[in-house]
Parts: structure tokens; sequence; C-alpha cells
């Protein structure tokens, strides 16, 4: 299909795909990132334009690293965005299947959300998003509605079932767009504040990605039902 370039944001290569060096200049033109992933989904690296010049977003992002309050405001932010789309996907699911009783997970996450805005420390609020995670992963075999998918466990590096292959793989997809979306606007992706810094890890990028994971959630689930007819 023929696809203006106008229209186009980023683009994903998956596998051993090709690309040429005409297309790649085009798209270094164009500000459009291009993402390469395995055949199964892992990320391999990107290419993007020249960061942008705007050093004054850089500077604030690091003058607010450690313990400061715009870093736990920051972090407050991203652990409630991702508690709640949880928990809104919880009572989405009860509510379409009347069957599906989710009420202890939806109580956990309510718990852990309440405790949010009065906890000052950002090591206790990565633990308010592990409890919340912890509960939300703990019934998702229930959100899964095909019987030749089974979930017990979330893993990864590699993810060794295909409902962990589909949710890394559509993690590698959502971190594609965040990241563009950092470079863009000028924000380092490996300074983060929720996600700890690591050599080679995008930690900003991460947490951004936390309150849309749930939504790759879903959409993952929706892949898991096509597959069944394909």
């Amino acid at each position: 299909m023929d696809i203006p370039l106008v229209k186009i944001e980023g683009i994903v290569i998956l596998g051993r795909a090709t690309i040429s060096p005409a297309v790649v200049s085009e798209l270094l033109e164009r500000h459009i990132c291009l993402t390469f992933l395995t055949q199964n989904g892992r990320y391999l690296g990107r290419l993007e334009p020249e960061a942008t010049k705007n050093i004054f977003v850089r500077k604030a992002q690091w003058q607010a690293v450690g313990e400061s309050e715009p870093a736990i405001h920051l972090v407050r932010g991203f652990v409630r965005g991702k508690l709640k789309n949880y928990r809104h996907s919880l009572l989405r699911t009860q509510r379409e299947h009347p069957d599906t009783d989710l009420n202890n997970n939806i109580t956990r996450l309510e718990n852990a959300i309440a405790l949010i805005e009065n906890t000052n420390n950002i090591d206790s609020l990565r633990g308010l998003e592990g409890a919340g995670s912890a509960a939300y992963f703990g019934c998702f075999q229930q959100l899964i509605k095909t019987s030749e998918f089974r979930f017990e466990a979330r893993n990864r590096r590699p993810p060794t079932d295909p409902v962990n292959a589909l949710l890394s793989f559509g993690y590698s997809l959502l971190r594609h767009d965040v990241q563009s979306a950092l470079n863009i606007v000028g924000f380092d992706p490996y300074l983060g504040y929720l996600h700890v810094e690591r050599y080679g890890r995008p930690s900003l990028a991460l947490d951004l990605m936390e309150e849309f994971r749930p939504l790759m959630d879903n959409q993952s689930s929706r892949a898991r039902e096509l597959l069944i007819y394909t």
C-alpha cells in the first residue's frame, strides 16, 4: 500500500526485512524514527534524527533527579496512572463477564491506589506499584477468554510462553512510540525517576510506559483471540 510520509510517525522493522539507504535518509530528514526488532519481537535498536538542541529541557530533567519534590510528584503520577488503568481493566472485564470474580484483586489495587497520595518516598511508591502489579497479574489468566492460551506468571528475557511473548512484543512497540516522543521533545530517555538508572536502560521511557501497559495488555488479549482463528 502507499502511505504519505506526512502520516507516518514511526516505522518498526520486524525480522530480516530490508530498507534502502535512500529511505533511511528520507526518514531522518523528516524526523521519523526507525526501530528494529527481531523476528520474535525483541528490541534491537533504532535510528533517529539528532536530539533537539534545547539543552534547558535536559538540564531541568537532571536537576529533578533523586528524592526531590518534582521527582516524587512524577513517580506518583506514573504509579497512579498505571494502577488506575489496571483497576479499570478489571472492572470492565467483570462488567462484561459477570461470572468472573475479580473483587479481591480490585480491592488490593484500590488499597494500593489509596496510599499513593500520602507516600513521599520513591522506594515506597515502587512498592505500591509492585503490589498493584502483583494483584493484576495474579488474576490475568481470568482475563483470557480462550482456552488455548494459559498464563501462569509474568516472565521475559526471553518470554517462555505465547502470552508473555505477546505482552513483550506489545511493550516493544510501546517503547518505540514513547522513546520517539521523548526524543522529539528533547528529554534524555535514559534518565528516569521510577526506574533506577542502569547501563543501556531507557529509564524515562519505561517510566512513561507504565500508564499505558494495561492498554497494551488489552491489545495483546485481542491478538490472542485473533490468533485462535488464524
